[in-house]
């Protein structure tokens, strides 16, 4: 097999010419660098073809995947430098991969990372290898000495390549992957760097006493109360600045995590404001209107996405909006909590108000987020509740050999 690489104008051909390899099948593949209206549609498109017919894989919107490439649409690149590649066989897309420099992390840390985000590909060492060796390529050229993923632009972007519950239906915010993808990617010479949970929190049978003491008690002794809006514009305007405030200092520390800019911070609001329903959201202020944490969940879409292979056609919103009235399931989106308040019984009032929510409105369960896996203080939380860990996912890193 003769292995061609194409890439960027400015990336250095002697160091992928290097890496030119020949199999026995006489088959080429090609890496291209993503350019044109096309290719983009074709990256986007790959994992449909991919996972078509799997029960598990939810397609992400397409319309937020195409405007991935869009800087005018996509705020990340105020902070970010990207780059995409298509892998052909014989003139076939096989695979794809993103780099992403993410220059306010790595100011932050006073590293020097790329991430890698985006990456799916058939069963072929050759293709994982050489999607791979094109994005080190460009992070070499860029002066970064580490490659870590799959990790998104920012940590609402997906992020955590799934080791575990590979039989387990994705919530529309995550990435899935078949099951010999750690192989492609410790194969090509990543090792693990962090794990995330993810738990499924079922509803307690009967009203929980002791939580319910706690809640009262807690609100009471710290002078908390629950924020109110009339509609969603209502909370957004009253709300906004300081619910972000308190997301970045709650997880500021946090595994590859950056704080929001404003642009960053409108583009999200806008990819969630359809899902989110005002009775979802509970925002805790103290004595003087201060948000001292906020949680929020969000009818789960997973099976209309599904049916609608990610596309907003007329059909697909009315599918869509029909799930979000009609959810069966929450996905808990965020809990954060200001450090302040942190250690005090907050999050335990969150997750009873969510839990009275799906008790009331007779759901079967609330899915998490992704949870550190040394973030011990969450998973002591989920003992006072009625729960299975379902699924985990994992970073890679790998160091760059920069000559």
């Amino acid at each position: 097999m003769s292995i061609i690489i194409f890439v960027m104008k400015n990336v250095n051909n002697d160091l992928i010419n290097k890496d030119n390899k020949k199999n026995k099948n006489n088959e080429e593949i090609k890496i291209v660098k993503v350019e044109t209206k096309k290719q983009q549609k074709l990256f986007v498109d790959f994992p449909t073809k991919l996972y078509d017919g799997n029960p598990y894989y939810v397609h992400p919107l397409r319309c937020d995947e195409l405007n991935l490439f869009n800087r005018k649409k996509n705020a990340s690149y105020d902070d970010c430098d990207a780059i995409y590649f298509l892998a052909y066989k014989n003139g076939v897309v096989v695979g794809r991969i993103a780099g992403i420099i993410q220059r306010l992390h790595n100011q932050k840390t006073g590293e020097k990372r790329v991430r890698f985000s985006r990456f799916d590909a058939i069963d072929d060492q050759n293709v994982a290898n050489l999607l791979f060796q094109a994005v080190e390529n460009w992070a070499k050229q860029n002066g970064m000495n580490k490659i870590c993923g799959p990790l998104g632009f920012n940590d609402l972007d997906r992020e955590g390549l799934l080791i575990e519950g590979f039989d387990q239906l994705s919530t529309f915010e995550e990435q899935y992957n078949y099951e010999y993808y750690p192989k492609l990617i410790e194969n090509a010479g990543f090792n693990k760097e962090t794990d995330w949970f993810e738990y499924r929190l079922f509803p307690p049978k009967e009203e929980n006493e002791r939580i319910e003491r706690l809640y009262q008690v807690v609100l009471k002794r710290y002078k908390l109360h629950i924020g109110t809006a009339k509609n969603k514009k209502e909370y957004i305007k009253k709300y906004k600045k300081q619910i972000f405030e308190t997301l970045d200092e709650a997880y500021g520390d946090l595994y590859g995590t950056v704080p929001f800019n404003e642009k960053m911070q409108e583009q999200i609001i806008s990819q969630f404001n359809m899902f989110i329903k005002l009775n979802y959201i509970i925002t805790l202020l103290d004595e003087n209107e201060r948000v001292v944490a906020f949680g929020f969940a969000i009818p789960s879409i997973s099976e209309a996405v599904q049916k609608s292979k990610g596309r907003l056609t007329p059909c697909g919103i009315i599918r869509l909006l029909r799930e979000v009235n009609h959810t069966k399931r929450l996905d808990l989106g965020l809990i954060a909590v200001r450090k302040d308040y942190q250690n005090k019984g907050i999050t335990a009032i969150v997750l009873h108000y969510v839990f009275k929510l799906i008790r009331d409105e007779n759901l079967e369960y609330c899915e998490t987020n992704l949870m550190l896996e040394d973030n011990l203080k969450i998973q002591q939380t989920w003992k006072n509740f009625d729960h299975i860990q379902h699924k985990r996912r994992r970073s890679y890193i790998k160091d760059l050999n920069i000559e």
